[in-house]
C-alpha cells in the first residue's frame, strides 16, 4: 500500500495511525535515504503508542527505550552498525522478541538478521510532486501484520 504525504506533519500523522494499530511484539523496519523522514514517522508511531517522551534518533547508542505508552518502544538506528555481531552484542534478539514494539531505522543494513515477519516501511522523496513530498510504501511480511490493511490517513 502506498501513501503520499506533503510534509513532516503528514508523515508524523501517518506514523500515529500506524502506532495505534501496532501490537505487542511487532517489528517495524524503516528504509529510505537520509532525510526522508524515518525519525519523523517513528515519532508518530510513538505518539500512536501513547508515548509522551521526547523521541530522538539513537544514532550513537543504537537503541533508545521508551516505556511510558501502552506498549514499550525500542527505537533502533543501525546506520553505523558495520557487523551484525555488533547489534547482537546489545541483546538485539531480547528486544525484538519481547512484548514491546521494535522500530528499526536503516533496517536494510541488517536484513540478514531480521526475522521473517515484520512490517516494512519504505520512505522515498517524490520530487515530481515537490521538494517535501514523500511516497511511503508499507509492506507486511507475515500474516500477523494483515491488520495494516485497515490503515488510512
Amino acid at each position: 500500500m502506498h501513501f503520499y504525504v506533503k510534509d513532516i506533519e503528514e508523515t508524523t500523522e501517518l506514523g500515529v495511525s500506524i502506532g495505534k494499530l501496532l501490537n505487542s511484539g511487532d517489528i517495524v523496519c524503516l528504509t529510505g535515504d537520509l532525510g526522508t523522514g524515518k525519525t519523523h514517522i517513528t515519532k508518530g508511531i510513538a505518539r500512536g503508542l501513547e508515548i509522551d517522551e521526547h523521541i530522538t534518533s539513537p544514532t550513537f547508542t543504537i537503541v533508545n527505550e521508551y516505556d511510558s505508552g501502552r506498549l514499550k518502544l525500542y527505537h533502533f538506528d543501525v546506520y553505523r552498525v558495520s557487523d551484525p555481531d555488533e547489534i547482537y552484542a546489545i541483546g538485539f534478539d531480547d528486544y525484538i522478541f519481547s512484548n514491546g514494539v521494535s522500530v528499526i531505522e536503516w533496517a536494510n543494513y541488517i536484513e540478514e538478521i531480521l526475522p521473517n515477519e515484520y512490517l516494512h516501511i519504505l520512505i522515498e522523496k517524490d520530487l515530481s510532486r515537490g521538494e517535501n513530498f514523500r511516497k511511503i510504501t508499507i509492506t507486511p511480511y507475515g500474516e500477523r501484520y494483515n491488520y495494516i490493511k485497515e490503515l488510512s490517513l
